[in-house]
C-alpha cells in the first residue's frame, strides 16, 4: 500500500516558535531536541529551552516555542543511525 503524502509546511518566527504542518508524530522531545515525523521522514529541531505546545495528531499540526537553533530533515534509516552512534 502506498502512503500517502501530504503537504507540510514550516514556519519560523524569529528563532523562537516553530510551527509545522504534515506531522505524523512527535517521537521524542527533550529542552534542547524534538524529533518528528512527517511525510515517513524524520525531522530533527534543536536549541535550548524547546516546548511542545500544541500537536494533532488528526490534521498533523505542530507548535513548539524556545530558542531554536537548528532544523534538520532525513531519512528515517539513515538519521537514526546517526543519533545512536
Amino acid at each position: 500500500m502506498r502512503e500517502e503524502i501530504k503537504e507540510s509546511v514550516l514556519t519560523i518566527e524569529q528563532q523562537r516558535k516553530i510551527t509545522m504542518s504534515g506531522v505524523t508524530s512527535v517521537d521524542a522531545f527533550s529542552e534542547t531536541s524534538i524529533l518528528l515525523t512527517v511525510n515517513g521522514k524524520r525531522v530533527k529541531i534543536e536549541g535550548s529551552k524547546l516546548k511542545v505546545l500544541t500537536f494533532s495528531e488528526g490534521s498533523g499540526n505542530f507548535a513548539a516555542s524556545g530558542e531554536v537553533t537548528l532544523v534538520k530533515f532525513g531519512q528515517q534509516g539513515k538519521f537514526l543511525s546517526r543519533l545512536l552512534k
